[in-house]
Formats: structure tokens, sequence, C-alpha cells
């Protein structure tokens, strides 16, 4: 039998993604990991079949997290039956979360709004809150009191919102796939937003599905759908509404969850498809980040010097050239490029498409294929990290702690393959 150390390097990416996922604290999520790394130790004896280590390290890490969110539940009063985890919103570099308080809060009275958060964000004393809001203490205990009656209530939502997207069906496991290089490069017109595998055009719907590597499971997928017109300081563009859903370690989602939901702004021009807002709730009030909000904003959502956006307009330069997989490119600076056109084959289909790389541009240290089909739409995009990609957070390199995933040298450097994004066209 695999030892208890084997295994939980095999799994640790997997957990630390379910964990990190769910918990917005980084410090919280790593007590987390540390009480269920303990658990499974102390545990370990009675794991009856090695090859179920997946399945039941991650409901031990759910457990732990349920017992995270009871913990923080108590002080508001909410039903532990009721309790729903964090929720997660998406920018163009990674996954961020939401908290579903948040969204409860909003639908409070501006009262009930302010002496929650003095008393349990702030952490404040009845008698501070008193003095700061010029009112005598037993008002204090008696709004405090109502406000909490009133958040018990409200939380959590148990039903999608007016509008949410039907969710589509993609499937459980990637699909096998095989990629064959068939002739040179071309132009091709891409007018995606970047991360995102979405034309922000009136009438556009997507669904798409990140998988790990290499046990292709499904981990979270998004439905998209553009909702209308808006202008964003002056400036055209269209509302877009996506509903993410997280995906257990059986393959299954809850059909009564509404699951996350992010409202953002895009613009296509006739050279550049780019994020203009996002919109955010914080402590129950309704926030409008846009792209002149400054770093704030392009942190996660901008792309290009300024925010000028994604190129549409793609034209091999000749900068990247693969072999294999063998890479060479310009050294000392991220790089986009058309590479080649490929046969991808997946499910019994064949797509020919367009393979775009990117060399560090989209991210330092994460190299990408995107497979654009004719129309220019993503139907496959794979990620890699390079060797020592995060190694302070993850504790080692990345060929040890996916031995069994692809591999790909650029310039002579190791780059690891950690998981790939299927989109609804190639089903």
């Amino acid at each position: 039998m695999d030892s208890f150390e084997t295994l939980m390097q095999r799994e640790r990416i997997s957990v630390e993604r379910f964990v990190r996922f769910r918990l917005q604290s980084q410090a919280d999520a790593d007590d987390v990991l540390q009480e269920t790394w303990i658990s499974a130790y102390q545990n370990f004896d009675k794991l009856k079949n090695p090859d179920a280590f997946r399945a039941w390290i991650l409901s031990i890490a759910r457990n732990k997290c349920t017992d995270y969110f009871r913990r923080k539940s108590a002080q508001l009063e909410i039903p532990i039956d009721e309790l729903h985890e964090n929720r997660l919103v998406t920018g163009v570099r990674g996954l961020a979360v939401r908290s579903v308080v948040e969204e409860t809060l909003e639908k409070l009275g501006d009262k009930d709004r302010q002496i929650l958060y003095l008393y349990f964000w702030k952490e404040l004393p009845q008698a501070e809150i008193a003095k700061r809001l010029n009112i005598p203490l037993g008002t204090v205990k008696s709004r405090l009191h109502n406000a909490r009656e009133s958040f018990r209530k409200a939380y959590p939502m148990p039903h999608p919102a007016k509008g949410a997207l039907p969710m589509k069906k993609l499937p459980d496991l990637l699909p096998e796939y095989k990629i064959r290089v068939t002739g040179a490069p071309a132009p091709i017109l891409c007018e995606e937003l970047m991360g995102w595998f979405f034309v922000p055009k009136v009438g556009e719907k997507l669904s798409w599905g990140m998988y790990d590597q290499p046990s292709r499971r499904c981990t979270y997928y998004y439905d998209n759908e553009v909702v209308g017109r808006a202008v964003i300081h002056g400036l055209d563009c269209v509302e877009i509404h996506a509903v993410g859903h997280g995906v257990d370690p059986t393959g299954c989602s809850d059909p009564s969850d509404p699951g996350e939901q992010t409202e953002f702004y895009g613009q296509l021009t006739d050279t550049h498809s780019r994020f203009l807002a996002v919109c955010r709730r914080e402590h129950g009030v309704r926030i409008l980040h846009t792209f002149l909000d400054g770093e704030d904003f392009t942190m996660n959502w901008g792309f290009g010097e300024d925010n000028v956006g994604a190129v549409t307009h793609l034209v091999p330069k000749g900068e990247i050239v693969r072999t294999g997989d063998q890479v060479r490119c310009p050294e000392g600076r991220a790089v986009m490029d058309v590479v080649d056109r490929c046969e991808l084959s997946m499910g019994g289909k064949t797509c020919d498409t367009l393979r775009v790389m990117d060399v560090e541009d989209y991210q330092t240290g994460v190299v990408s294929e995107q497979y654009l089909d004719r129309e220019g739409r993503t139907v496959l995009w794979r990620r890699f990290n390079r060797d020592d990609w995060e190694q302070e957070h993850w504790g080692k390199p990345w060929h040890e702690l996916l031995p069994d995933s692809e591999r790909l040298w650029v310039n002579g450097r190791l780059y690891v393959h950690w998981y790939d994004c299927l989109t609804d066209r190639v089903l």
C-alpha cells in the first residue's frame, strides 16, 4: 500500500485548490489545510483502498471547510444546515472569492448593514459603537439583535437570481484528445476576451470548463451570456453575465445551487477586445469597478498597456518555433504568436485549428496553448507552469508535484502541464 506521504504529495495540488477556492483568507485557508492533513494522517489506517485516496481526502477537506464556515456562522446565528460556502469570481488571471455573506448584507437596510459591519467586521465593543453612532447603549443592543435576525432570515439565497443562466452539460472527464501538426500558421481573427473565451457581442452564449491534469476531471465550469448593451464612461459595450459552478470529486454539482454569479462589461473594437468594468459587492453595496480605476481594476481584469485589451487580428510572426516538445522563442521578453496549423481530434470529432502559443505574456512563469477553430473561437486551452513557478507557495517544483503530466521545454527551461479549459464548441 502506498504511504501516506506518497499519496499526499500526489493529491496536494487538488486539495490546496479545493480549499483556497472556498476560503477568502489565505491564513484561514492555511489553517484549514493543516487541519485536513492532520486529520487525514490520524485516520489513514481506516482507508482500505488507496485508489480512493483522492475522494477520501477531498471529503475531509470539505468537512474542514464546513467546520470553518460553521464557526464563522455561529456569530451571525446562521443555521448551519442552510450554510453555503463562498462563491468564486474570476478575473483574466485567476480565481478569487466573493462571500455569500456580502450578498446577504446587500438585502438588508442601511442601519442593519451598518451595525453588523461595526460589530462583526470592525469588532468594536457595543459601547464604542454607541459612542460612534451617538446613540444609547440599549439602542445598540436592540438594533444589533434585530439586524442579526434580519440577516438570519435573509441568508442564504435558496434560488438562482432572476435571469440566471440555465446550466449546460460539459463532460465530467475531459475526453482523450490528439493533436497533429498539419501545416503552416495563417492569420486569423480572434475577438475573444482574454481568459474567458467569450466574444463581447449581443446574442453570444458559451459554456466552458476547467479540467485538472493528469486526472482530466472537471473541477469548475461557467455558463456565459450577453444580456444587453451598456455604456461605460461614454464607451459602448455589452453586459455579460457568467454563472460558475463547482464540481465535487464525484462529478456532481448541486442543482439547487444558484452558482457564483459575475457581471462584467466587455468592448469589441476593430483591433482589440477588452474588459471595461466588473461589478462586485462589498458589505452589501453594489460597486462597479471600471478601467479608469487604475491598478485595482487592471491587476485582475486589464490586459495590454493601459488595458488596451487583446489584439484581435493575429498574424504569424515567426517568433515562436515549436518542434515536438521543444520550443524556441526570443529570450527575456513575453511573446505571443500563431505557431502552426493542427488537427485536434477529440471524442470522435476532428477540428481544423490554429495553435496560438503565449510564453509568459498572459502571466509570468506560464506558457499556454490556445487552439482556435476556423471562426477564431477557442475549442481547447492548455496551461503549462514553469517548473519553479510559485515554488515557495507550492513547496516543490512542478515536475515533482505532477510527475505524470506532460512536459514542455522552452529555450531549454522545463514547463509542466497543469490544467486544460474546454469550450462547448468542440462538443
